[in-house]
């Protein structure tokens, strides 16, 4: 309605120009007054022929004095006439009976009301808060973002959570570019990746592509591959699927990015992450944070499926995982449950896929701030969260629950899991023990997991 400005006094033209409303489906307004209701009803009676008898009063009093108003107030209502009248007592525990009903309705109502409440006021406290550091963040951080960014109280509020109007910018300030890319640079190798699809399109046989491809990397990169795993992005808020406003985005961002690296090429788990940074920032800033954020040891590890470096990350995190859950990690011992089982999946998508988005987002916040150690961090900080519930299962269903987690998962709980969670062991932190593993070739062979093998 608010497209078009209001003009009284060019209504009737506007009525009169049916072919413009034609053009929409629709048919032009009529000028004539709604009728009255027993106008309508004698048009029927004269079209149709029939008389409409409204029923007597009585009956329809009869009708709505009988009729109970729920289930529940059924036991007050009188048998019918051919049954046996109640009893005195019969009717005195109906009533009763009801009375409780009603009181136990009424107990969850208030309880909801104040559910809703509590809900409430936390939602506008957080909103307050987000708009008090959105402030801090663009007026005295940002500006000073060198001198800042270490100190105990940005670390501190970087830690609360990222305001989202200034999350991108943090994102791409705290990873960095050390590989120097430009904008001009994306649109080098976007147009590229565009000239390689064509050829490929052009292609129809599966050998001629098999010939134009000269390695696997480019066999992965091919357009077939990234289209099936875009339909597979974020598959419920419809914005990445084919015919939604980021797909075609997100495929230039990834299709830049194989020809860019095409030593890595396109692996699945990919395109989680580019979708997290086209949320956040401008095509070529997501582009090329994208490319930094893979070349961090850890993502170019996984990423490259280098089994003996993802090997030393998974037994770096089962010493810790020993330190801060002791019990948990002798169960999962007891069962030969491995980390690569559920932490593949975690690391590869940087938990934006296992974790609601909102609440990856915020775990990502800490992940530029405190690098591949907050991944491993929460981790923990997951298994710690539902910690009693793994011990009482079995192989089968911890590997199927970490698979996919509850999606009822909060902020607040995982990440007071997640302080608890101490990334120190005999006054060794987690980059001295990754590194001891590291020079340690033995160890690393020693806690080698069957399941890579395969």
């Amino acid at each position: 309605r608010n497209f078009f400005t209001k003009r009284t006094k060019e209504l009737k033209p506007a009525v009169q120009s049916a072919p413009g409303w034609k053009l929409f489906g629709k048919v032009p307004p009529r000028e004539n007054f709604p009728k009255d209701s027993k106008i309508i009803q004698q048009e029927y009676e004269a079209r149709t022929g029939r008389m409409y008898k409204p029923p007597p009063p009585s009956a329809r009093r009869k009708n709505i004095e009988f009729e109970p108003l729920s289930t529940t107030a059924l036991i007050l209502e009188d048998r019918p006439a051919n049954l046996p009248a109640k009893s005195v007592e019969e009717a005195l525990r109906h009533r009763q009976e009801y009375d409780e009903m009603v009181a136990e309705a009424k107990k969850r109502e208030i309880k909801e009301a104040h559910k809703r409440k509590k809900i409430m006021r936390e939602r506008f406290k957080q909103e307050e808060n987000i708009a008090s550091a959105m402030v801090i963040w663009v007026n005295e951080i940002l500006p000073n973002w060198e001198g800042m960014r270490a100190t105990r109280r940005v670390r501190d509020l970087w830690w609360q959570g990222l305001p989202p109007s200034v999350r991108g910018k943090v994102w791409s300030l705290a990873v960095g570019n050390e590989l120097n890319i430009t904008p001009e640079l994306y649109e080098i190798f976007l147009s590229r990746a565009k000239e390689r699809w064509k050829s490929f399109s052009e292609t129809s046989s599966e050998n001629d592509i098999e010939d134009a491809s000269t390695s696997v990397a480019d066999r992965e990169a091919s357009l077939e591959l990234i289209k099936l795993d875009i339909s597979r992005t974020f598959p419920s808020l419809y914005i990445f699927q084919k015919g939604g406003p980021y797909h075609d985005l997100l495929h230039s961002v990834l299709g830049a990015y194989t020809c860019y690296r095409p030593d890595v090429g396109y692996v699945q788990g990919m395109s989680f992450i580019a979708a997290v940074l086209i949320l956040n920032l401008e095509e070529a800033d997501a582009f090329i944070a994208f490319a930094n954020l893979l070349n961090k040891p850890c993502q170019l590890a996984f990423f490259r499926v280098d089994h003996s470096m993802m090997l030393k990350y998974f037994a770096a995190f089962e010493v810790f995982f020993e330190e801060n859950l002791p019990k948990l990690f002798l169960h999962f011992k007891s069962y030969s449950l491995t980390p690569d089982i559920y932490l593949i999946d975690w690391i590869f998508t940087l938990y934006s896929k296992s974790l609601p988005l909102d609440l990856a987002c915020r775990v990502w916040d800490v992940f530029c701030r405190d690098g591949e150690e907050f991944l491993f961090r929460t981790g923990l900080g997951i298994l710690r969260l539902y910690e009693d519930i793994l011990l009482q299962m079995d192989f089968i269903h911890i590997a199927q629950f970490l698979t996919k987690l509850p999606e009822d998962i909060t902020s607040e709980k995982l990440f007071s899991c997640i302080a608890a969670i101490q990334m120190q062991n005999s006054n060794k932190k987690w980059a001295q023990v990754f590194a001891s593993l590291m020079k340690d070739n033995k160890e690393g062979d020693k806690n080698h997991s069957p399941a890579l093998k395969s």
